[in-house]
């Protein structure tokens, strides 16, 4: 952006639709391509996201820096990430909103990875059976349901 290369490519005939619209935040890249590129249809110097299989690279590459020695990818990231969500008891609408799912059945895909967790989530109401409750300072045990 500080070398002028602030517009993004447009796709289709957005650009002539909305002119300005390429120098807007929405439509700015996140992982810009460090080579610029000419825009064949209109001219224009600029840049373009980097190729999947650049990114693919740079995340292999930043794995064996680590020295993780696992198999690992940009697909895996996110599938951890929503596994994580999902088992620290995130709601599933809010994780199919931050995934960009349109169907929630498609989030559910990342339930099955959670279900030996899930299986082990105690009910509170599992514990009532030999409890004791406090009220007004009288000890109270709490009857098996």
């Amino acid at each position: 952006m500080a070398q002028g290369y602030e517009q993004a490519f447009m796709p289709e005939s957005l650009d002539r639709k909305y002119p300005n619209e390429a120098k807007e935040f929405g439509w700015r890249l996140f992982f810009p391509s460090m080579k610029l590129s000419v825009d064949p249809r209109s001219g224009k110097v600029m840049r373009r996201a980097i190729l999947d299989r650049t990114f693919q690279y740079m995340i292999r590459k930043a794995m064996d820096k680590a020295g993780v020695d696992k198999q690992g990818s940009c697909h895996v990231f996110r599938h951890s990430y929503a596994t994580h969500l999902l088992e620290n008891g995130t709601d599933v609408r809010v994780i199919q909103e931050l995934l960009g799912h349109s169907s929630l059945e498609t989030t559910m895909i990342y339930t099955h990875v959670a279900q030996k967790k899930l299986a082990v989530v105690e009910s509170p109401l599992d514990r009532l059976g030999s409890e004791k409750s406090s009220v007004d300072g009288r000890q109270y045990l709490l009857a098996s349901v």
